[in-house]
């Protein structure tokens, strides 16, 4: 298990006093998890949170040359495993590796130049752009190409035999949920939304019990083990599971600009206007694929340019 700080021990490395890590975590997004009554602090999340937020940041070594190796970290996605798979099966003199690492993790792989591109949720259905770099920092900035949108919520057991409507819900006696752990971008937005809501996520049996993948939640369901957790709808839907939408999210793949040219990162982002992409979108449900290859940044003006 990654190092856990303490209340005291964060304020510590943060230069602050203990109340200000409490504001942080409520409107800074400090990651931190509440263990009986306890706020715990991965020490790897918060360092990954002050580079995020880090002006000004140097520059890094650049990737070698290209030889034919595309590097994809980040967030986990159906879609996005039907792209790597079929990529590789179909360019012989390339291939495409992705580290599933989480939206965060993604993010800072990406900017230590150690991998092409980073998938990560940028943008829901209230039209927050969530686009994770601030203007002061834009020179910087990877170009932005959307995979899709996709549809956030939570996975249930077929036909809801508990009667779960909505979040909250989560925290009735009787029900064990499974979590995404930190850093993940679904787990982010569950614990947005439990903070808009009122909800004490220590009061939900199962919190702590997290997975890294969104088939790994949706399995846990399917076997019993829990009856509900955060998820995509596509993953419902393959299984068989019921499904409370929360949201739609933007879904957007973060491209190294050094590298967008290079012969395998365009032959990548081709294949977002193939026909695969489009075939496995309609199969598994819970896709939009609307804006699927558009350009999100920097803007180019014409919608039908990648």
């Amino acid at each position: 298990m990654d190092e856990m700080l303490t209340t005291r021990q964060v304020a510590k490395y943060l230069n602050v006093n203990e109340k200000m890590v409490y504001s942080l975590i409520a409107d800074k997004g400090l990651p931190a998890s509440k263990v009986t009554g306890k706020w715990l602090f991965p020490i790897d999340l918060v360092c990954q949170w002050v580079e995020n937020g880090t002006q000004n940041f140097p520059e890094q070594a650049k990737l070698p040359p290209y030889h034919g190796l595309v590097l994809i970290s980040g967030a986990d996605d159906l879609l996005l495993d039907t792209l790597v798979c079929t990529f590789n099966l179909k360019h012989s003199e390339h291939m495409v590796l992705s580290g599933l690492s989480g939206s965060l993790a993604g993010l800072k792989a990406l900017r230590k130049n150690l991998c092409h591109i980073a998938c990560c949720p940028s943008a829901d259905e209230n039209n927050d752009t969530g686009v994770p770099f601030k203007d002061k920092e834009i020179a910087q900035a990877p170009a932005v190409v959307n995979l899709c949108h996709r549809e956030q919520g939570l996975i249930i057991q077929k036909d809801n035999p508990l009667g779960i409507s909505s979040l909250k819900d989560l925290s009735h006696k009787g029900l064990t949920m499974v979590n995404r752990r930190l850093g993940t971008g679904t787990r982010q937005l569950l614990d947005r939304e439990l903070k808009r809501l009122g909800i004490d996520a220590e009061s939900i049996n199962g919190y702590e019990t997290c997975v890294s993948r969104h088939m790994d939640a949706g399995l846990a369901i399917l076997n019993g083990n829990a009856q509900a957790a955060p998820g995509i709808r596509a993953v419902a839907n393959l299984l068989g599971l019921d499904f409370i939408s929360l949201c739609w999210e933007r879904f957007d793949l973060f491209v190294n600009k050094d590298n967008f040219f290079d012969q395998g990162v365009q032959l990548f982002l081709a294949m977002l206007k193939g026909k695969v992409i489009q075939r496995t979108a309609d199969e598994l449900g819970g896709y939009d694929l609307s804006m699927t290859g558009k350009m999100v940044y920097p803007e180019t003006g014409n919608d039908d340019e990648q």
